[in-house]
């Protein structure tokens, strides 16, 4: 069993980031099943990497739309993204310092409890507030149209 499976729960709505969302546990499950392998020091620092720019950017799209939609929870959102870059730094950074490092126990812990408790709470928030204008857009448009077509 991967670490962290997909659920519907996870879904925000919106295609573009449910499906970034399904490809970074997928990274991340790699990750975990690579770190079991004894790799070496250059692919972690490769994988880590990795993981960290994929992870910059799907917060740049979810903090995008968040600013597109007016969102009430953005800057506490945005500050989640914030902390979970800085940890990934700071396992990085502590990585490249310290060859006895036990990355993989807490870069594992670390992504999967926040990926899981974020997905729960932050998206799960953003998912609601995203489907409640979404519902609201399709209940507008055929009061919209029916007074367009009008006399």
């Amino acid at each position: 069993m991967a670490p962290i499976e997909w659920k519907r729960e996870f879904e925000t709505g919106i295609p573009d980031v449910d499906y970034e969302h399904a490809g970074l546990i997928d990274l991340i499950n790699g990750l975990i099943s690579k770190l079991h392998e004894n790799p070496s020091r250059e692919l972690v620092s490769d994988v880590l990497a990795q993981i960290n720019a994929k992870i910059s950017a799907h917060f740049a799209l979810e903090e995008k739309i968040m600013r597109e939609r007016s969102y009430d929870q953005y800057a506490d959102h945005k500050a989640d993204h914030e902390r979970l870059l800085d940890d990934i730094r700071e396992i990085m950074d502590t990585f490249e310092r310290d060859t006895a490092f036990a990355y993989e126990d807490a870069l594992t812990e670390h992504l999967i409890r926040w990926f899981v408790v974020h997905f729960k709470t932050k998206d799960a928030r953003l998912h609601k507030m995203l489907m409640r204008s979404l519902l609201v857009k399709r209940s507008c448009r055929p009061f919209r149209e029916s007074r367009q077509s009008r006399p």
